[in-house]
């Protein structure tokens, strides 16, 4: 076996250990112009009030467990 493979494998027996996996995504290159056309259509088509109604979203979930003061347990 490869070194890179061995690596991989001791990474990947380590992961299991702490009862994590591995996962990967495949998503929109933003290099390809194409990509970057659809985004920039996505964005012009926002609106003030969806943005702020987002914003306030994950400013609500983002503090969870610091309102029932179960934070850095």
């Amino acid at each position: 076996m490869t070194l890179p493979a061995q690596r991989m494998r001791k990474m990947r027996a380590s992961w299991r250990m702490h009862n994590l996996r591995e996962v990967r995504l495949a998503i929109p290159d933003a290099r390809q112009p194409s990509v970057r056309r659809r985004i920039a259509a996505q964005v012009a088509r926002l609106g003030c009030r969806s943005e702020d109604d987002a914003l306030d979203w994950i400013a609500a979930v983002s503090e969870f467990d610091v309102r029932d003061g179960s934070a850095n347990r």
